[in-house]
C-alpha cells in the first residue's frame, strides 16, 4: 500500500495552520490558559479554517500541476500561471485570514500587470513565500536545478530578499528528501551542506534581474546573504535538537518565524523534535509565541512527506477547509 506521502504533507500544512490560526498573535501564557501547556489538540470547526498559508500553497500547487500538465516545464511557462493563481487569491472573497502585507501588495503589482520583477518586494524575506513552497517540493521528477530555481522563483514573485529565496529552496528540499525516504535526523546536516554547495548559485534563468539593486556588485554577492542567513539558523537548529527540550517555547532556539529562515528552522525544529508523532509536532508549532500558523503548517508538511497520509487522525481529512483542492494536489503527486 502506498504511503501517500504526497497527500500526508499538502494535508499536513493544513492541518498545522488550522492548528496554530488561534494561538498565532497570542503570548505563551496566553496559550496555555486557553488550550493548556500542549496548545490545541485538534483543528476545530467544521469544515476547519485555514489562513493564507494554506491558501497560497494550494495557489502554488495548482498553477505548478498546471504547468507540468503542458511540457516542457519553464519559467517562462509557470510564471504566467503563478501569477494568475496569487491574483485570484488576493481578490478570493475568502482572502479574510490575516493574510501578510507583502503579499498584498506584490500580488496588486501583478494584477496591474507589472513585470513580477518589480511587483515584487525587494527587501522583503518574510515567511510567506517558504510557508506556500511544500507543493514544489512534492511534484515528482524536476531535477535538483528545475526544483531549485522553481522554488526560488514562486517566492520572488512576491518576497525579493535573498533569503526568503534561499529558504524557500531548503523547505522544498526539504519536503523532497523526507518523501524520498531520508532519516528526519539526518536533515539539518544535508540542508547546511547545500547552503554551502549553493552560496554562489544564481539561477538566472528563473530570477532574471532580480538581484540588481544597490550596493550589489553581481548576482553571486547578492544570493550569498541569503544562503549564509540560513546556514546561521541552521547552526542554532542544530543546538536546539541536540538539546532536545520538548517543553520550551521552540521560538526561544531559533526564533519567531515571521521572517523566511526563521519559519523553516522552528517548524523544522517542532518536527525533529517529534519525528514519529505528527500531531505533537504541529502542536508544538500551535503552541509557540512567534507566527504559529506557518511554524505549525511547515512542521505537517515536513511530518506528512515523513510519514504519509495515514500518520493523521482519519476524522480530520473530512474536516479541513479546502480538502478537496488538497486532495487533488495529494493524489496527482502520491
Amino acid at each position: 500500500m502506498s504511503v501517500r506521502r504526497a497527500s500526508g504533507a499538502m494535508f499536513g500544512l493544513a492541518y498545522g495552520d488550522a492548528l496554530g490560526a488561534p494561538t498565532e498573535f497570542l503570548t505563551m501564557k496566553q496559550i496555555e490558559r486557553r488550550f493548556g501547556a500542549d496548545g490545541p489538540e485538534r483543528p476545530e470547526g467544521d469544515p476547519a479554517l485555514v489562513t493564507d498559508d494554506t491558501q497560497m500553497a494550494i495557489a502554488v500547487g495548482l498553477g505548478l500541476l498546471d504547468a507540468l500538465a503542458n511540457p516542457p516545464f519553464t519559467p517562462g511557462l509557470v510564471a504566467p500561471m503563478w501569477r494568475r493563481r496569487f491574483v485570484d487569491w488576493l481578490r478570493s472573497p475568502d482572502n479574510n485570514r490575516a493574510p501578510g502585507t507583502t503579499c498584498l501588495r506584490a500580488c496588486a503589482g501583478l494584477e496591474a500587470g507589472k513585470p513580477w520583477v518589480e511587483a515584487t518586494v525587494a527587501g522583503s524575506k518574510g515567511c510567506g513565500a517558504n510557508m506556500r513552497v511544500a507543493p514544489v517540493g512534492l511534484a515528482p521528477g524536476l531535477t535538483d536545478e528545475t526544483r531549485a530555481g522553481a522554488s526560488q522563483l514562486q517566492a520572488a514573485m512576491t518576497h525579493g530578499h535573498p533569503t526568503g529565496l534561499a529558504a524557500s529552496e531548503l523547505t522544498a528540499f526539504a519536503v523532497r528528501w523526507l518523501a524520498d525516504g531520508m532519516a528526519p535526523a539526518d536533515l539539518p546536516g544535508a540542508l547546511r551542506d547545500r547552503c554551502l554547495e549553493q552560496r554562489a548559485v544564481y539561477h538566472e534563468k528563473w530570477l532574471g534581474t532580480l538581484w540588481r539593486r544597490p550596493g550589489m556588485p553581481d548576482p553571486e554577492t547578492f544570493v550569498a546573504r541569503g544562503w549564509d542567513e540560513c546556514r546561521d539558523v541552521l547552526d542554532r537548529l542544530l543546538d536546539a535538537v541536540a538539546r532536545g527540550d520538548r517543553g520550551t517555547d521552540p521560538c526561544a532556539f531559533t526564533g519567531g518565524g515571521w521572517v523566511a529562515e526563521e519559519a523553516l528552522a522552528t517548524g523544522l525544529l517542532c518536527f525533529l523534535l517529534f519525528p514519529d508523532d505528527p500531531v505533537r509536532a504541529i502542536r508544538r508549532g500551535a503552541a509557540s509565541s512567534g507566527d504559529s500558523d506557518s511554524i505549525a503548517c511547515l512542521a505537517g508538511a515536513f511530518a506528512g512527506a515523513h510519514l504519509g497520509m495515514d500518520a493523521w487522525p482519519a476524522e480530520w481529512a473530512g474536516r479541513i477547509e479546502y480538502a478537496d483542492e488538497l486532495a487533488k494536489l495529494g493524489a496527482a503527486w502520491d
